[in-house]
């Protein structure tokens, strides 16, 4: 009696170890990337669609702390040699169990508030494109560039969903290409006007447009804010949103530079320099089709 109750004890002792290392060797782990050069949605839809054939259980980006959280069943290393192959200075922190339960949320609202966000970055795109060109003025046109940077990556974002690796791909090349042809053309032009006589850009349309534009990106942010998400894609927006706002601040700062000097070098000085943020983001965006 006695032998089986400790053969009883043995047994039950071996299930219990057993099933410890079971599901030490079952359960999800978590990983950390540190991604150094992770700081916009471009960085963040690259890495999701270069790790589409990738196994894995969820991605949770912390883009302010540049961090991706990878939960995964299988080795973490074919993941994390992906993301290095995209050069933007990934390294690997750690690996540890996760105990706690992974929890598929409903992102309805949060695309409902990208669509409004993509909405108001395309219209100031449309208004900004054509009062820049009838004021003359290279910094409106290329604000409005910026603001189509934005409607893409937003765009690209919501169109991405639910469709496969090769027609986001598709999507990214076109878009990438159209926008550096814009920056492009842009940054020609505002070296055409450098050498060239041109007239001086009128400042008053610059101002008040640039004052609708900033409005307009800071009800953006508000919205953004104001849903209080936590999730990778609406800080994203919110910093992407934040850097309009400052690009905002120096168009009509160079249309006040316009007003005293008398002279267009101020907002050819601000365009060329927005000129050069939207070909950055356009080869971002490139990146995605590889």
């Amino acid at each position: 009696m006695m032998k089986q109750k400790i053969t009883r004890v043995r047994f039950c002792l071996f299930l219990n170890i057993f099933s410890i290392i079971l599901l030490y060797f079952c359960s999800v782990k978590k990983s950390t990337i540190h991604i150094s050069k992770m700081d916009c949605p471009s960085e963040e839809n690259m890495i999701r669609m270069k790790l589409e054939d990738q196994s894995f259980t969820k991605l949770d980006f912390d883009i302010p702390n540049r961090n991706l959280y990878v939960y995964h069943d299988d080795d973490i290393e074919p993941i994390f040699n992906s993301i290095s192959a995209l050069n933007l200075g990934a390294s690997f922190i750690g690996s540890e169990q996760n105990n706690d339960p992974i929890i598929h949320e409903d992102y309805s609202q949060e695309k409902k508030l990208l669509w409004t966000v993509l909405l108001i970055n395309f219209s100031l795109f449309i208004l900004e494109m054509i009062t820049g060109f009838i004021s003359g003025s290279m910094g409106l046109v290329a604000d409005s560039l910026d603001m189509f940077a934005d409607a893409i990556v937003y765009g690209l974002s919501l169109f991405a969903v639910g469709r496969v690796a090769a027609k986001k791909k598709q999507v990214a090349k076109i878009s990438g290409y159209f926008q550096m042809a814009l920056a492009a053309f842009g940054i020609i032009e505002v070296i055409r006007r450098f050498i060239n006589s041109e007239e001086i850009p009128t400042f008053q349309t610059m101002m008040f447009i640039s004052l609708i534009a900033l409005l307009g990106n800071a009800i953006s942010l508000y919205l953004l804010q104001k849903s209080k998400s936590k999730e990778a894609h609406m800080q994203a927006s919110m910093i992407f949103t934040s850097n309009d706002v400052i690009v905002n601040i120096g168009v009509i700062v160079a249309g006040a530079l316009v007003y005293f000097t008398n002279s267009k070098y101020p907002d050819l000085i601000i365009g060329c320099f927005v000129f050069l943020l939207v070909m950055k983001g356009a080869i971002r965006i490139l990146k995605l089709a590889k």
